[in-house]
């Protein structure tokens, strides 16, 4: 999963971005308005991390764009500002969840997987699909009962497809999910197409009955076999 912090204070940006790196998230950051909103206008995220006061401009402005475009991301806002008429304004915009500076890590972390869990699993705590249970929470995978031991990228992608049965992922939108920035330096995918080919071979020996196909000329999408 994916996760932007829209926050200034380098300092607090690289407590939050070690914390959520160490939990096994794939983080980004942006310290400005403009950069944040660049960022949310190229790219989507599993759960956004906004300071309200930003140097350039208002973290609810950037909110109430969010929404405008139509984009659901799971917003926390995060701000020393912690009046009633703030929480009320974030809310109102669409926040999910508002925590005040000063904050401990811990909090922030159990607040992410929350606003996450119910966001891509309605509030459940896994996913079901044929034969195969995922825990996003725990990260376990299960098939028919029995655990499968999947690498941390692997995981990353087969929750990916899980929370989107049946729809066409393209490879580049794929990389960018599950490798964020990094995803932009590569000038090919062949790092994607080594981690599906592992990936569904593990499924087919541990007798999965969901698959991932290939969908010709446009990508990749999560099938359950008749």
């Amino acid at each position: 999963m994916k996760i932007l912090i829209v926050e200034d204070d380098a300092s607090l940006s690289e407590i939050i971005h070690r914390a959520l790196v160490a939990e096994g998230y794939v983080v980004e950051t942006a310290s400005t308005f403009f950069e944040a909103d660049s960022k949310l206008a190229g790219y989507s995220y599993d759960c956004i991390l906004l300071d309200v006061m930003l140097p350039d401009g208002s973290g609810l402005h950037l909110l109430e764009h969010l929404r405008a475009l139509g984009k659901r991301e799971n917003v926390i806002i995060i701000s020393a500002r912690d009046s009633v008429e703030d929480k009320v304004a974030g809310l109102e915009f669409g926040a999910d969840d508002y925590l005040p500076k000063p904050f401990h890590t811990a909090e922030l972390l159990a607040r992410v997987k929350s606003v996450l869990r119910r966001g891509r699993t309605a509030g459940e705590l896994s996913i079901s699909l044929g034969n195969v249970v995922l825990k996003p929470e725990n990260r376990v995978v299960t098939i028919g009962g029995k655990e499968l031991s999947l690498l941390k990228k692997e995981f990353e992608i087969l929750l990916y497809f899980m929370q989107r049965p049946s729809h066409v992922i393209d490879k580049a939108v794929l990389a960018e999910a599950v490798w964020g920035d990094y995803a932009d330096d590569s000038d090919n995918f062949q790092f994607v197409y080594a981690q599906i080919k592992n990936l569904r071979r593990r499924l087919a020996d541990a007798a999965a009955t969901i698959e991932i196909v290939a969908v010709y000329g446009f990508g990749y999408k999560l099938i359950v076999k008749e």
